[in-house]
């Protein structure tokens, strides 16, 4: 870990658009230890092996086809922040459409600053991502979508093996767990083919209009309430497909929250994590409402099509959205 470089990345930003992307990833490798990933063949099997019987698992659960990718990755923080630096730079592509600033060495600098931050934070703190690839631009050369692969899964060791210890948690429990979690969400994409496209197209509607100085406040409710489906379906999925009991898991972890100091919780709050835990929260609550009073099939027909997805407003009236999809 290098502060100075990464400040002097940060101040170095340079090119024509209000970010530099080169710059945020030397900058925000610069201020994260990498951590190690050397790890013997018989722990690394371990990872695929708990792939592969989540996968069975969650497939008898649900009754969804679907499949995982064919290579797991076991990343350093470093390469996390490598694989995910290209997609924030797709995402916020609008913003570099967009006329120049007033200022624009002092906003590129800035902009840059706050990306390389928003990366190394995450980064610090992801345990693991089931990636669809949103966005992603098969013609770029060297793209995972070059090789055919339209999805990827990552794991971040450091990450798992330094959360697992301070949450005084079995190691190899604690990694199952992680994997389980991200193997639902393979399930949900396999379920909706259209879903990537439903949320990069909200996605950059959001973008595109913050980059002409409005807000479209649709957009970003209804990627909100997709993703509280999303969400919500995985802590279903791993309620009934999971080999062990988690609930101390989830008790250390909110512990381990609620006892942050209160500038990391600002952090936290500025990156929209909290969002995240209410998203899981409330589409917890939801999908628990539908199969007490219905099924886990009758849960999954969320996937079916885009009009099958839940209003705001059904998310919170589970009953409104049975009495909807069952006409």
């Amino acid at each position: 870990m290098n502060l100075y470089r990464s400040v002097r990345a940060v101040t170095e930003a340079s090119g024509t658009g209000p970010i530099d992307w080169d710059a945020v990833a030397e900058a925000a490798r610069a201020a994260t230890d990498p951590g190690s990933i050397d790890l013997s063949p018989a722990e690394q099997s371990d990872y695929a092996t708990d792939v592969r019987e989540a996968r069975r698992r969650v497939r008898e659960v649900s009754g969804v086809a679907f499949d995982v990718p064919d290579t797991i990755e076991i990343q350093t923080r470093h390469h996390w922040i490598d694989a995910n630096v290209d997609t924030f730079r797709r995402v916020m592509s609008p913003l570099e459409e967009h006329g120049p600033p007033a200022f624009p060495g002092v906003a590129r600098v800035v902009n840059t600053g706050t990306m390389s931050v928003m990366l190394s934070v995450l980064g610090n703190n992801v345990l693991g991502q089931y990636d669809p690839l949103l966005l992603a631009d098969g013609a770029e050369s060297g793209s995972p979508t070059d090789a055919g692969d339209d999805h990827a899964l990552y794991f971040v060791h450091p990450n798992i093996e330094r959360i697992a210890g301070m949450l005084d948690a079995d190691f190899d429990r604690f990694r199952r767990w992680i994997a389980f979690h991200e193997v639902t969400h393979a399930a949900e994409f396999g379920a909706a083919p259209w879903l990537s496209d439903h949320l990069e197209s909200r996605m950059e509607s959001g973008i595109a209009a913050l980059a002409d100085g409005e807000v479209d406040r649709e957009a970003f409710k209804e990627l909100d309430t997709a993703m509280t489906a999303v969400e919500g379906y995985a802590e279903l999925l791993m309620d009934e497909a999971f080999d062990d009991e988690y609930a101390d898991l989830r008790r250390k972890i909110e512990e381990r929250r609620r006892g942050m100091n209160p500038l990391s919780k600002l952090v936290r709050r500025l990156l929209g994590l909290g969002l995240k835990r209410r998203q899981y929260e409330r589409g917890k609550a939801f999908f628990e409402t539908v199969v007490a009073a219905s099924d886990v099939a009758t849960a999954t027909r969320v996937w079916d099509e885009p009009a099958n997805l839940p209003t705001d407003h059904e998310l919170d009236h589970p009953e409104t959205w049975l009495a909807r999809v069952q006409r």
